[in-house]
């Protein structure tokens, strides 16, 4: 125990001599730092488009939602439901009511093309057709500004973040869609989730205007509990009338989400290795000149009885601690400048613009700390190793 007690002495003393002493190397600390930094911040950067997205997804996926689709569809474009096929998912078990009226919403789903206000050039915009029950299935939906559009009438509701991507899209204006020209009633907010990104109109008028005589893309459903969905899916699945798929919304649009954030992820770390690579060897240099110039130091610490275990840990504790410097100065930049940052992207399952908000979440700055640490151990640990071995005798004699 005592053996273990003078150990752990030498390797504070030294630890501590060598963070003292940091100032002295300011220049080569502050380069090693930067440059770490900057592997956090791109990494911080692009994994924050991802979580953002997955967020905006996943934000609109209740598990006491349930979406229903004709069998092989890969989403609401491929899927097609007759009008008695909805009537017998609004009847089936599980489902909540409002009274006598089922919580179901029987919806249509087209691409129109509008302009992006920030480049002008026109991208793909959801526009749903909803039962007027669509409001209570998803419980996320609210009207922030002006009000909910007319049954039978020619009048659409924008999501806030369809509103602030897209040209046209402002409160009481006029726009013309396909054969139509339609009024913008109301503005709604759905919780961050990608409904913010849809324009919302009455399902009975956009099926003559898109000529869809009477039918439908898919059926919203809110159950009585998050456990009904079981018996749900099975009444649907085995009723002989009806060839649909049942998902939770949750995870449909998980499905939905998981290429893009797969994609975004691969890329961001490939970028950040690639990075790291040049901040490892900057962390190398940095440690391998202090070695460098406090070679009779080392020398010196030894002569008195200071073992190799701790000189190479207080080596790795000094690289350490810049790669943390860098990495809290990459991880709170990254911060300042991507959080919340709005910014619109392609659905690869609708081929739809979805807008969402970077997000720099505490799980991301996390790894941001964990990739400093790794660089920060592996170049200290080489230089290190170096400082140990080196001969007391031949060490003493270097200026």
């Amino acid at each position: 125990m005592t053996s273990f007690s003078n150990w752990l002495d030498q390797v504070v003393s030294v630890a501590s001599y060598n963070l003292r002493t940091i100032p002295e190397r300011r220049g080569a600390a502050f380069t090693s730092a930067i440059g770490i930094a900057g592997v956090v911040g791109v990494l911080v950067g692009v994994l924050a488009i991802a979580e953002g997205f997955r967020l905006a997804m996943t934000a609109s996926g209740s598990k006491d939602i349930a979406v229903v689709m004709r069998t092989g569809s890969d989403s609401e474009m491929t899927s097609g439901l007759s009008r008695d096929e909805t009537r017998l998912i609004s009847d089936a078990p599980g489902v909540a009511r409002d009274g006598d009226t089922p919580l179901t919403s029987a919806e249509l789903f087209v691409i129109i093309n509008l302009p992006k206000r920030s480049t002008g050039l026109d991208a793909n915009v959801p526009l749903r057709g909803v039962e007027m029950t669509a409001v209570k299935v998803r419980d996320d939906i609210k009207i922030v500004q002006g009000n909910m559009f007319e049954s039978g009438k020619n009048e659409i509701i924008v999501g806030a973040g369809a509103a602030r991507a897209f040209g046209g899209l402002d409160l009481k204006k006029e726009i013309k869609i396909g054969q139509n020209t339609w009024t913008i009633v109301g503005i709604f907010t759905a919780g961050g989730g990608v409904a913010e990104s849809e324009i919302w109109t009455d399902a009975a008028v956009l099926q003559p205007a898109y000529k869809r005589e009477d039918s439908f893309q898919s059926v919203y459903a809110r159950l009585s509990s998050a456990g009904s969905f079981t018996e749900f899916r099975d009444a649907l699945t085995s009723n002989p009338q009806l060839k649909v798929k049942v998902l939770r919304l949750s995870d449909f649009y998980a499905e939905q989400s998981e290429m893009l954030t797969k994609f975004i992820t691969t890329i961001g770390v490939f970028i950040a290795s690639m990075m790291a690579l040049g901040a490892l060897f900057g962390a190398l240099n940095t440690m391998y000149s202090a070695i460098a110039s406090r070679t009779r130091e080392i020398a010196t610490l030894r002569a008195m009885g200071f073992s190799s275990g701790p000189v190479v840990i207080s080596v790795i504790v000094e690289s350490l601690a810049v790669s943390l410097i860098g990495g809290a100065i990459g991880a709170g930049i990254a911060y300042l400048a991507f959080n919340g940052y709005e910014a619109s992207t392609l659905n690869w399952a609708t081929f739809s613009q979805v807008t969402f908000k970077f997000a720099v979440t505490k799980g991301l700055l996390i790894q941001a700390i964990i990739w400093a640490s790794v660089i920060g151990i592996i170049g200290g640990l080489f230089p290190a190793v170096r400082a140990a071995r080196l001969p007391i005798a031949s060490a003493l004699r270097e200026t």
